[in-house]
């Protein structure tokens, strides 16, 4: 493996007390497409916002005010191009003809099949939903397909479209009214199980460490997952470039821990050089003393490691630099810090997101 150093330059990044090997790098250009970006703000700001469509599915999508992680971000990145977005929330039924025949021109929140292919412009996926099984502490929760829980009670929240396959698995599923309720009902001893999308997971792996700790089983293995799309009708005028511009935010907004603020999330794992190796990225350079034990990834299709939540040894990006191992990460960066930058933005829905409790 490449020393911190010679990865950093050869990828153009910053390395301590040397200059990049090339003038612009990745993140000059996109800090350079963000200056531009702001510039047409003013001129974008008269067209007509894109009628989005939606299903709630929290905390992914839902009615402004409450969790939507994946509507924020695309708010969030439409916002940095100079575009906007408005999204109505439809009942699962009617999600997929609205989509199709209109009236709307799109969805924040898709997932690609061949028949939506056709008719709409995908872009690179920016979420990934995945189904993580949890129980009390010490249950068996190494189950990596839900048709090995025949028989289990799984606590799942109603009203959210799960897929076909998740009703012809063969537990007993138990409709609940939130995240909340579902943990609150295995933590009373009223269903085996419960399904969680591994966001809420690492929500409650970071904000409740101990409870997590003590009370719960979390699984490794995703049970279902599909990643999330923004979709735009091709009919749509310059839908192409907006795609395109779209997905130029993307690794940037993961760069600048704008993903880290809106997801709630104090570690993310994602490859913010583009060279196919995954890092762990913090919320801010000042992170604290201890190497992460998990952190949020934010895709597992094609990345190198099975388990959710886990990485590979090494690869920091702290301060514009990939540094190869912890112990290579200097001690500037393992100071606790907590700056005004890095906490949740309150103009956002997901200022306040979760309450659980561990009665």
């Amino acid at each position: 493996m490449a020393t911190s150093s010679s990865k950093a330059c050869s990828k153009g990044w910053k390395t301590p007390g040397r200059r990049p090997t090339h003038d612009v790098s990745w993140l000059g250009r996109a800090r350079l497409q963000f200056v531009i970006a702001a510039i047409a703000v003013g001129v974008a700001a008269q067209a007509p916002p894109l009628r989005l469509v939606s299903t709630a599915w929290p905390p992914f999508t839902n009615e402004p005010g409450r969790p939507r992680f994946a509507l924020d971000l695309v708010e969030t990145a439409m916002e940095r191009i100079g575009a906007r977005a408005q999204t109505t929330i439809v009942a699962a039924a009617a999600f997929t003809p609205a989509l199709l025949s209109g009236p709307f021109d799109g969805s924040a929140a898709a997932w690609k099949d061949p028949e939506r292919d056709r008719a709409l412009l995908f872009s690179k996926p920016y979420l990934e939903n995945r189904l993580i099984l949890i129980g009390r502490r010490g249950a068996d929760v190494s189950a990596t397909a839900l048709t090995a829980l025949n028989g289990k009670k799984i606590a799942i929240v109603g009203g959210y479209s799960y897929g076909y396959e998740i009703e012809l698995a063969g537990p007993t599923f138990v409709r609940s009214d939130s995240e909340e309720d579902s943990l609150q009902m295995l933590l009373d001893g009223g269903v085996d199980y419960t399904l969680m999308d591994d966001l809420v997971v690492q929500y409650i792996v970071d904000h409740y460490a101990e409870e997590a700790r003590t009370r719960l089983q979390i699984g490794s293995t995703p049970l279902l997952k599909r990643p999330l799309h923004l979709a735009v009708r091709r009919s749509v005028p310059d839908a192409e470039a907006l795609i395109d511009r779209f997905n130029d935010q993307l690794r940037a907004m993961i760069v600048d821990r704008t993903y880290h603020r809106l997801l709630h999330v104090a570690w993310i794992l994602a490859d913010v050089d583009g060279d196919g190796l995954l890092e762990y990225v913090p919320r801010s350079d000042g992170e604290g003393p201890d190497e992460p034990r998990r952190a949020y990834r934010l895709f597992t299709e094609g990345q190198p490691t099975p388990e959710t939540g886990a990485a590979p040894p090494g690869r920091y990006y702290f301060g514009g630099n990939i540094y190869a191992n912890w112990a290579s990460v200097p001690e500037q960066y393992k100071i606790f810090s907590v700056v005004a930058g890095d906490r949740p933005d309150p103009a956002r829905s997901t200022a306040s997101v979760f309450t659980f409790r561990w009665k």
